[in-house]
């Protein structure tokens, strides 16, 4: 239920081809603490359980993950790619060498459960990063409820079942698990109807104010045919009045 939840998510990240304002921080962890508890069921004997849930659970988050990382932003998939690089290859690897190297039989079972412990705490409290957004936009559009729900249902499920097997390491983290799936959906049902406080006010257009201008006076582009031997005896003419004026000049000196 809890792997297969986020699928509706997914189904619209892929509709719309973008990532919106979901986060790959669960699921990374989800995929890192799923990995995890593979390497502790395979110390440890009679978990047999433990292994194929959390095998379906690798291929869940690892899908979920491509996914995410396909249609998200160039900023979020640098981010993306360090969480993955950091968690499911950086610390996973180094735990996996050093219990191999410095703890041997049941201590070995016993550290890589305190690990398992403290990181499925963390896959319970990663979506507290969501609901801090809940409260803040007073919007649950990025927090669905069928994964509270499966989350919450599961948590339950699985502290009776290390319960009964008398297994701290998978009972203890599981009561935090109960608790904030039921925060979660708690502040679905006080903020469901409600609507988001960081929703993008609509910009009003500048008003386009129309303003009467006096348009420039139009020019006579007109051409007009000019008689080039009008033109000469006019210029003839000039000449004849100016040698006039100086002959008498001339004369006059």
């Amino acid at each position: 239920m809890v792997f297969i939840a986020p699928v509706p998510t997914f189904y619209r990240i892929v509709k719309k081809k973008s990532s919106e304002g979901f986060h790959s921080l669960p699921y990374v962890v989800g995929l890192f603490s799923a990995m995890l508890w593979i390497y502790y069921a395979m110390v440890k004997t009679n978990v047999t359980l433990l292994i194929t849930i959390n095998s379906f659970g690798c291929i869940a988050e690892t899908i979920y993950v491509a996914i995410y990382f396909t249609y998200a932003t160039k900023k979020a998939r640098m981010k993306t790619l360090g969480l993955v690089l950091l968690l499911n290859f950086g610390v996973f690897g180094l735990i996996l060498f050093l219990t191999q190297i410095l703890c041997q039989g049941t201590k070995r079972a016993e550290v890589i459960g305190w690990i398992c412990m403290a990181f499925s705490i963390s896959v319970f409290v990663a979506p507290l990063s969501i609901m801090g957004r809940v409260i803040r936009t007073k919007s649950v559009e990025f927090m669905p409820f069928n994964l509270s729900l499966a989350l919450t249902v599961s948590a339950v499920m699985w502290f009776l079942y290390g319960l009964l097997l008398k297994d701290f390491y998978v009972a203890v983290p599981n009561i935090s698990g109960m608790i904030l799936g039921v925060l979660q959906m708690i502040l679905y049902g006080i903020y469901r109807n409600s609507k988001s406080n960081n929703v993008a006010t609509e910009k009003e257009l500048p008003t386009v104010v129309k303003v009467d201008q006096e348009l420039p006076p139009k020019v006579n582009c007109e051409v007009y045919p000019v008689n080039i031997s009008s033109l000469d005896s006019e210029n003839g003419e000039g000449k004849d009045g100016k040698n006039l004026e100086d002959s008498q000049i001339n004369s006059q000196v």
